[in-house]
């Protein structure tokens, strides 16, 4: 039922959205240059690799010695407006009608993250990445790496398509109140470096 629902909502997502990712494609295209999407390996279901595809938000500008600039530096008014409003991810629509991804999930975050996790963390991998998920509607990078993957392994534990919907209409308040787009002085989120202090305590709750 949650494979069907993905495919039956992001083929729809895509039709509709259409000439928006048209209009995004062109706008990147002019104010960022080429390319225009943003691909990168990230571990799926069961830690398989898979290519996720974003819109761009950064440019290529590298300092005297050739090196790219600090991500800060590179990030234009035009790819934080896309990342605050998470348009940015609006590729991976076609990431979840090809079965890398869902539409709700733990979201898929770096593959070198994967030697670092606890047993009970490595747990977030037994369903689909999404583009949302529980620990995006509770604070997304304002939280804590130990909470994020505890909202995640009770995602895990609890999946179903009702709490899909309730996850997904949460999405939307916090997409337009651009909630939790940054840690407490960080550019997005901080490294995940490895739990020190062993597996994180699941039991959290969901009020639709």
């Amino acid at each position: 039922m949650k494979r069907i629902f993905d495919v039956v909502l992001s083929s729809v997502g895509l039709l509709l959205l259409a000439i928006p990712l048209l209009i995004l494609i062109c706008a990147v295209r002019l104010r960022l240059g080429t390319p225009v999407f943003f691909r990168q390996v990230r571990p799926g279901l069961h830690g398989k690799p898979f290519q996720i595809l974003k819109f761009r938000t950064m440019t290529d500008a590298r300092g005297p010695d050739g090196e790219l600039l600090p991500d800060p530096d590179r990030l234009t008014k035009f790819g934080a407006f896309l990342r605050s409003t998470s348009l940015d991810e609006l590729p991976e629509l076609w990431n979840v009608l090809k079965g890398d991804m869902s539409l709700v999930g733990p979201r898929p975050l770096l593959m070198e993250y994967l030697p670092l996790y606890s047993p009970e963390q490595a747990r977030r991998h037994d369903v689909p990445p999404g583009i949302t998920g529980l620990a995006q509607i509770s604070g997304r990078n304002a939280i804590s790496w130990e909470e994020k993957f505890r909202l995640d392994v009770w995602y895990v534990d609890h999946v179903s398509v009702w709490l899909d919907i309730v996850i997904l209409w949460r999405t939307v308040s916090k997409v337009l109140a651009r909630d939790g787009i940054s840690a407490a002085g960080e550019f997005s989120a901080p490294r995940f470096r490895g739990d020190k202090q062993g597996a994180p305590d699941v039991g959290c709750r969901v009020k639709p």
